[in-house]
């Protein structure tokens, strides 16, 4: 890595690590029930509204039907939006209404804080499905992530109790008190470096080509006009026009960033310079993603009254996030080896990147584009500031694998930590069966039920992406979406799975994948891979809630210190990476041999 690299990559886990630690004093608060007076009255409408009972908790069954219920309501009006949208305001450009499978599959991804996008956002959603529909649930599937972990987190700290909290609550705080303040702080900031937002039609503007050349004219028929002695008659060229799409973005961008969704206005996502214009933008989109999960971190350790936990679980975080900056970096700056035999210069310098700059932006290069692949793949985000698809092997390999991970190092908001805290059960049990000893973790004993919940918590996710990825593979509808036949054929469409799956929505986009067939399967896996790993951590909550809080022994394993956040470091790696192994052999490892063994 280079030097720039290195100081990219120290100045943004500094000034994360900065944000992140007040921010994770007031989730605590949030997750503890302390509230000031003033918001509480704030609230107490909203609870009339929804006819609860803000000081009543609920049994994790309780918890989790009033999640899945709300959660498919939500995809109920999405759709609906979608499919009615011709005849709804704010549609100037008459956008017409989404075919059935199109709308199914955006409502479960934005239902599912997916975002996966197999549509062009300018040119198939009116400004009124972009905002009730897309932008409410970029909060809502936000809050939802965040209100689980904060049940696991009680579920940790509670001492013999049958509750975990109000999903009804923690859904009203973190969106009022948490995502909107922060959104609408970041959409003024955003609005100030460049990004639009406003409700007017699309501008056809005047480009800078030249008009000072003549061309043939054109009969109706498109064959040139000729004159008396046959030679064809020239006219002024036209003046270059372009139709540059407008609209609210600023808004969307903002939470799109900071909830971790990742669903763009536009289809060229955080490279439109109206989402993203410049190098601060792009630094402080960066920060929004991973801002909310490292934060969650410190809300943890607070919460279970140890803040050296918190602190384990976020090094654990840091190194695997570190290890695959590291790895992606020099494998794009290493550039293309088959291009130096073709007289192609990759090597950096004063008047170019070098490197392979293929689907980089060149405001950002090569160390700011890298970061941001990492960034959003390790994170539930997908948001994208140059096409993953270019990367070299290697480098897509690491994007990859970081979904395949479960998305745990750093992760989206609420799922990353949850995620890392079902591992976290997982290494104290290995821990316990080395040393002949009843595992425990924060005062509680990890026992059969919960190691059940477990396993089922960890194999969702896997089962969904690799079963997905053998039918498409199988089936003629969905090899007919290769545009790249071999090895990458097959990474494109391990990475579309791996994605849905994950709920993470980025992709390899040399996959067309905006059909019946794919629109459907990844609709299924997104739904799945959210939901199906959300209900068993809210009963591996439930379960622990029950439970006596241990006290500390001679025997206790630490989980605070250097020794576990290696155990947990290897669990990720040994339990989440393993399953992966022989897909990524056929994909990005073949591809890589193939372009540098045997160029």
């Amino acid at each position: 890595m280079s030097a720039n690299a290195w100081g990219l990559l120290a100045l943004y886990l500094t000034v994360l690590l900065a944000t992140a630690w007040p921010l994770g004093l007031w989730l605590a608060r949030l997750a503890n029930g302390k509230v000031p007076g003033w918001m509480q009255k704030l609230e107490t409408p909203l609870y009339k509204l929804a006819g609860t009972d803000p000081d009543k908790s609920m049994h994790w069954a309780h918890y989790t039907l009033a999640l899945l219920a709300f959660n498919l309501l939500g995809v109920l009006v999405v759709y609906a939006l979608q499919r009615l949208q011709v005849w709804l305001p704010l549609n100037p450009q008459g956008m017409a209404a989404v075919s059935a499978d199109s709308a199914f599959n955006t409502a479960v991804s934005f239902v599912s804080n997916t975002n996966w996008q197999g549509y062009a956002g300018e040119s198939t959603m009116g400004y009124l499905t972009q905002m009730l529909a897309l932008a409410v649930q970029n909060f809502f599937s936000a809050a939802t992530g965040i209100a689980v972990v904060f049940a696991l987190m009680r579920g940790f700290a509670a001492r013999s109790t049958a509750v975990i909290g109000n999903f009804w609550v923690d859904m009203v705080r973190v969106t009022t008190w948490v995502l909107l303040p922060l959104s609408l702080v970041f959409a003024i900031f955003l609005v100030g470096q460049g990004v639009i937002q406003n409700f007017d039609g699309y501008k056809d503007v005047t480009t800078l080509e030249t008009t000072s050349y003549q061309q043939p004219k054109l009969d109706a028929a498109g064959a040139p006009v000729l004159d008396a002695k046959g030679q064809p008659v020239l006219e002024d060229a036209k003046t270059p026009t372009q139709t540059l799409p407008m609209g609210p973005v600023a808004s969307q961008e903002a939470i799109k960033m900071i909830g971790t969704n990742g669903g763009g206005f536009f289809n060229a996502n955080s490279a439109h310079p109206y989402e993203n214009p410049t190098a601060l933008s792009n630094f402080f989109q960066m920060l929004a993603i991973f801002l909310i999960p490292a934060a969650l971190c410190f809300t943890f350790g607070r919460v279970v009254g140890d803040p050296r936990q918190g602190w384990a679980v976020l090094a654990a975080m840091t190194i695997l996030f570190v290890i695959a900056v590291v790895a992606i970096m020099p494998a794009e700056q290493a550039g293309n080896p088959l291009l130096p035999p073709l007289g192609v210069d990759q090597l950096a310098s004063s008047l170019q990147a070098g490197g392979n700059m293929e689907g980089k932006e060149v405001r950002y290069g090569i160390t700011a584009s890298s970061l941001f692949a990492v960034i959003t793949t390790a994170a539930s985000c997908g948001a994208v500031n140059g096409m993953h698809d270019s990367l070299t092997p290697l480098g897509g390999m690491v994007p990859l694998v970081m979904m395949q991970l479960g998305e745990v190092v750093f992760g989206g908001v609420g799922t990353g930590l949850y995620g890392m805290l079902v591992f976290a059960i997982l290494a104290v049990f290995i821990a316990g069966l080395m040393i002949g000893r009843t595992p425990e973790y924060l005062g509680k004993k990890i026992e059969v039920h919960e190691m059940k919940l477990t396993s089922i918590a960890i194999l969702v996710t896997p089962i969904v992406v690799l079963a997905g990825t053998a039918v498409a593979v199988m089936s003629g509808a969905g090899t007919a979406g290769i545009a790249n036949p071999g090895a990458h054929g097959f990474s494109e469409i391990l990475y579309a799975l791996s994605s849905a799956g994950n709920n993470n929505g980025s992709a390899f986009a040399g996959l067309s994948a905006n059909t019946p067939f794919y629109n459907v399967l990844l609709g299924i896996a997104m739904w799945l891979g959210r939901f199906g790993v959300i209900v068993p951590v809210l009963a591996i909550a439930g379960a622990l809630a029950a439970k006596q809080r241990l006290p500390v022994t001679s025997g206790t394993l630490p989980t605070h210190g250097p020794l576990f956040v290696t155990l947990l470091i290897g669990t990720v790696l040994l339990v989440g990476l393993l399953n992966y192994v022989p897909a990524l052999a056929l994909g990005p490892v073949i591809e890589h041999l193939v372009l540098w063994v045997h160029p």
